[in-house]
């Protein structure tokens, strides 16, 4: 069976998987300065964080909206015996239902609410479509990956509150009082939302590795076929992503990690130097 996977740019799936596995990307859309772009095509963190930094405003991230979901549909429906398609969290975006909506006009095409963001939703694409080629069938692929859902555990580290103050995330106090401080929140995805976590303290690199050891301190429940990291660090920071990924090997030698740059919706609500890691747990 020519099962065909689709997912939003949320998922920030590497390309070489996308490549791998045949994945369709739908880009979210992202307003700047009013003018309505397409994520990870038409702009990416970099154009961003340029836009905050010169002081002409904060960009924005809106659903894909039922027209270009059914156009996506038409397109695809007739090349492959059924669609499964992958969307941010319910809880954070109108993305579910207005999929839901397309999808009515057409017989075998699945829906699945994440619960979740990033790499969390890349995880649930990689394992359809290992399933898919093991031969399974769409409701069996469907049954395991909600199974799935409620394992996922994914985070991330934040160097600044400035984009979600702008973003209206966080009240001036707040960010004031992180940035003087120099406090950097973890937010962490629950219930289908994000919330904020546990606050650490000091400089990124220091930051970084304990947020790292935190997530990792229980690694013998976690599944290490693979790990996802994702970020937004600028040029000079690159080289703590290296760190990372040595910190996290070192923890866990088994793993595959994958390795990302974070696309439109992390950028506009968490700002650059923002580092995550997205893991399956065993049950």
């Amino acid at each position: 069976m020519n099962i065909k996977l689709i997912a939003d740019s949320t998922c920030d799936l590497p390309q070489e998987l996308v490549d791998k596995y045949n994945v369709r990307i739908v880009p979210l859309s992202i307003s700047k300065g009013g003018q309505a772009l397409k994520d990870g095509v038409e702009i990416g963190p970099a154009d961003i964080f340029e836009f905050m930094d010169a002081g002409l405003g904060i960009c924005s991230t809106s659903a894909v909206n039922v027209a270009e979901y059914t156009r996506v549909y038409e397109e695809e429906r007739g090349k492959c015996d059924a669609i499964i398609h992958f969307v941010i969290s319910s809880e954070m975006s109108s993305g579910y239902q207005n999929a839901r909506v397309a999808a009515e006009d057409f017989d075998n095409i699945h829906i699945i609410d994440s619960r979740n963001l990033s790499m969390a939703i890349g995880h649930l694409v990689v394992d359809a479509a290992e399933l898919a080629a093991e031969g399974k069938t769409p409701d069996e692929i469907v049954g395991k990956i909600n199974e799935i859902i409620p394992l996922l555990d994914a985070g991330f580290v934040i160097d600044t509150l400035t984009y979600l103050h702008k973003g209206g995330r966080c009240t001036s106090i707040q960010a004031l009082v992180s940035n003087v401080l120099n406090v950097k929140p973890s937010i962490v995805v629950a219930n289908g939302k994000m919330t904020v976590g546990k606050k650490y303290r000091g400089k990124l690199e220091v930051v970084l590795r304990k947020y790292i050891d935190d997530k990792l301190s229980l690694h013998e429940n976690i599944d290490t076929r693979r790990i996802f990291i994702a970020d937004t660090m600028t040029a000079e920071n690159r080289p703590l992503m290296e760190a990372a990924k040595a910190q996290i090997a070192k923890t866990l030698p088994s793993a595959e990690i994958y390795e990302t740059k974070a696309g439109g919706t992390i950028s506009c609500h968490c700002g650059p130097n923002t580092f995550g890691i997205f893991l399956i747990r065993r049950k």
